[in-house]
């Protein structure tokens, strides 16, 4: 088991190293921009540019997987693979390229599941190499769910977040075996994979500290964001369930990809997996301008579900967060403008700064998206390079979040899309797929 844990977090480590490379390169030969916390969307692109890029990723990712779907050997989830199918070689590379290839030129939908699924194909065969030496299918099972969360921590350079991926949603087993396998590839892949295209923070963050007073904003932003998550989640998984597979792909794909090319001629923030709204949410500041993020968030919202439902695989971690922030840094800016009112007034009421209430609005929001409050709370932790004094409200938003969303998800219909969740969580129907 050692050596499986060795070999699989280099393997996966490399395979995520080189997918955020393809999505440079993409992003470099069709947008002309270099995504970085300081330019994390292609604003300085001609929108005509924008424009063109995104429906001409739309078409040809479509024409893609037609054929993938109706021409070639299906290509299962991750949870799937978890559960014994088996991943065919070349057709999940070509489906998690397309992934990749997909985000890089602005379509609007998250790339996460790509090095999950990479990873989730590199434990398939590492498990088939080594069938002889006798591994139970316990062992099977772990190892592919553990390479899974790899690839994820590989990408993003958060190995408690792929770790937990794997034990939180995969697995859903805590046991010495599981935890120790599932963190040190994690790690070792992260290790890896920060070597390939370097450890600086997904998102940048304001450097002020954590204070008493945003409990009280955690309280009241918290539930509203995670029933939206909620909300969000259902929409995402009705999305998936009818997702297109057959020939309407050819125009359907292509057409959301049109309504987000319109969209992003006004406002190119929705483009992408949505790391450049949950920036701008970060970096906002007391303004009606903060107002228009919302706005934002919403279309980024729906324009997600849209791409998902017209045929694009992909995911909803980081569209999550960009619906979340935008929610909490609207917020967050009501808060402010009641504080100085009242300042004016004679009361007190703290202000508090906007990217705190984006963080809480994220955090809210990923962990009821996902229904995986643990793995939601370490990836804004990890990927965001927050303080330590950050958990304390983070967690709290998190739980609330999680105990508003069952409002929405406590109604869903029940049949193949339900799912076992957290085993931190108590069971409830209408999970969201992973």
């Amino acid at each position: 088991m050692m050596l499986s844990t060795l070999v699989l977090g280099v393997a996966t480590g490399l395979s995520s190293g080189l997918l955020a490379l393809l999505l440079k390169s993409v992003e470099s030969l069709f947008l002309n921009f270099n995504e970085s916390p300081s330019l994390p969307g292609p604003f300085n692109t001609p929108w005509l540019w924008r424009a063109a890029s995104v429906v001409i990723g739309g078409i040809i990712a479509a024409v893609i997987w037609w054929l993938l779907r109706n021409r070639a050997k299906t290509v299962p989830t991750v949870g799937q693979a978890v559960k014994g199918r088996d991943m065919p070689v070349w057709q999940t590379i070509v489906h998690v390229s397309t992934q990749i290839f997909l985000v890089g030129t602005g379509a609007s939908i998250g790339r996460e599941v790509a090095p999950r699924e990479a990873g989730a194909m590199l434990g398939g065969l590492w498990v088939w190499a080594c069938r002889r030496i006798g591994l139970r299918e316990d062992d099977r099972r772990l190892l592919v769910a553990a390479a899974a969360g790899a690839g994820f921590a590989g990408i993003y350079i958060s190995p408690l977040t792929g770790a937990l991926f794997s034990i939180e949603i995969l697995l859903k087993r805590i046991t010495t075996t599981t935890v120790a396998v599932s963190f040190s590839m994690a790690a070792i892949a992260a290790w890896v994979g920060g070597m390939i295209h370097g450890t600086d923070p997904y998102y940048a963050t304001g450097t002020q500290d954590f204070q008493t007073p945003l409990l009280l904003f955690v309280l009241i932003a918290a539930p509203l964001a995670g029933y939206i998550g909620g909300c969000f989640a259902k929409a995402t998984s009705w999305a998936e369930q009818r997702k297109t597979t057959d020939v309407h792909i050819l125009w359907q794909l292509p057409l959301a990809a049109l309504l987000t090319a319109v969209v992003s001629i006004w406002g190119p923030a929705v483009m992408g997996n949505g790391r450049a709204l949950a920036q701008i949410a970060l970096n906002a500041t007391l303004s009606p301008a903060v107002l228009s993020i919302v706005l934002l968030g919403a279309v980024k919202a729906v324009l997600t579900i849209l791409t998902i439902r017209s045929g694009a695989s992909g995911g909803t971690l980081t569209p999550s967060i960009a619906l979340g922030a935008s929610t909490g840094a609207a917020l967050g800016a009501v808060w402010n403008l009641a504080a100085q009112n009242m300042t004016t007034s004679g009361s007190t009421l703290p202000g508090i700064p906007i990217w705190q209430c984006a963080i809480v609005g994220a955090v809210a929001l990923l962990s009821a998206s996902q229904q995986a409050p643990l793995m939601a709370l370490m990836m804004l932790m990890e990927i965001s390079h927050l303080p330590i004094t950050a958990l304390g409200p983070l967690g709290l938003a998190t739980c609330l979040g999680v105990v508003s969303s069952r409002l929405v998800l406590a109604s869903s219909v029940s049949g193949d899309s339900q799912q076992t969740p957290s085993p931190f969580l108590p069971k409830s129907d209408g999970l969201p797929r992973h």
